[in-house]
């Protein structure tokens, strides 16, 4: 962890970027997310691997159950498209078995030009830029260590919650998990005064530059993916393309190209939309496209009204309002 940490730190010193220009990743933090959402059942609280890819000035904040689920999908649709080449309309199955729900939002913070940024998915993917609200952060002398670690205490009262956490001194980020951010040093751990909400630390490791590999078999450009019993689209050309699953498993921190800029009401009114009308709204996002259809069965995918998934009960929003 030593070696680590101080590879970290040399990366830092010499990597120089600008405003919202792409960000040198230099590590990943992995985090065990866990929030008791349902407080009448608080022995069955949510729980999501995430991560955090931190650069000088960036970081974007992330699933990576959802990475790992869509690395699965895309193995079996390139394995099951090799015996279907050449073909416009193409049917796959892909199993179901071991998918979980996953956070949607991804987010990107930049510390010097501090501007926060989220990304979601209704079809497309849209960009939207959320007002960076600064945490007043109270710096304790409290000290401990997470797996060699070396942390210090803060604390703080942000979206209606006290937070305590623990940043790394030696490593001079100024990203978190979620929309934690704004110390002295990389927040490694953090958890709220109900102890409902938590990021707990699960390891560390340096981002080594690896040249992008081919994909042996991909689904071209514009292609869509539907469900076909009735659901929608789950991969497409461009963004949320099959080929574009793991962005944040490479060594730059960008804001996606592709990504539809919108506003949170805009935001709000299409979710609303498909909220309404699952079916109809996907269809309706789809029309005019003449590109080839890959029927896709036995999954539901982010974004898709397929299988139905119990109702989550949410009496404890990880947002709650600010106190007066």
């Amino acid at each position: 962890m030593k070696i680590l940490l101080t590879t970290i730190l040399a990366l830092s010193i010499s990597t120089v970027s600008f405003a919202q220009n792409p960000d040198k990743a230099l590590t990943r933090v992995s985090y065990n997310f866990t929030h008791i959402q349902d407080t009448t059942q608080k022995d069955r609280p949510y729980k999501e691997n995430m991560l955090l890819l931190v650069g000088k000035n960036a970081s974007v904040y992330t699933s990576y159950d959802k990475i790992n689920q869509g690395l699965a999908r895309k193995k079996q649709i390139e394995e099951q498209m090799k015996n279907q080449a050449g073909n416009t309309n193409v049917s796959i199955t892909v199993k179901s078995t071991g998918y979980t729900p996953t956070s949607s939002t991804d987010y990107f913070y930049f510390a010097k030009e501090n501007k926060f940024f989220t990304k979601e998915r209704i079809y497309n993917y849209y960009l939207v830029e959320e007002p960076t609200t600064k945490s007043n952060w109270k710096i304790t002398k409290d000290t401990t260590s997470f797996s060699g670690v070396h942390c210090q205490k803060a604390t703080a009262t942000f979206k209606g919650r006290k937070w305590t956490a623990w940043y790394a001194t030696e490593l001079p980020f100024q990203s978190g998990p979620w929309k934690l951010n704004g110390l002295p040093g990389l927040i490694i751990e953090a958890y709220d005064d109900t102890k409902t909400v938590s990021f707990q630390f699960a390891g560390m490791e340096n981002v080594t530059e690896t040249p992008n590999e081919p994909t042996k078999t991909s689904v071209n450009s514009g292609t869509q993916v539907t469900m076909s019993d009735g659901g929608v689209a789950v991969f497409s050309g461009g963004a949320g393309g099959v080929n574009s699953v793991s962005p944040y498993l490479e060594s730059e921190i960008k804001l996606p190209a592709d990504a539809i800029k919108a506003t949170r009401q805009e935001l709000d009114k299409l979710k609303e939309a498909r909220n309404k009308d699952p079916q109809g709204f996907m269809k309706t996002q789809m029309a005019g496209s003449n590109e080839g259809i890959i029927t896709v069965t036995g999954y539901a995918m982010s974004g898709t009204a397929g299988p139905t998934l119990p109702k989550i009960v949410l009496n404890n929003p990880i947002e709650l309002p600010e106190k007066k």
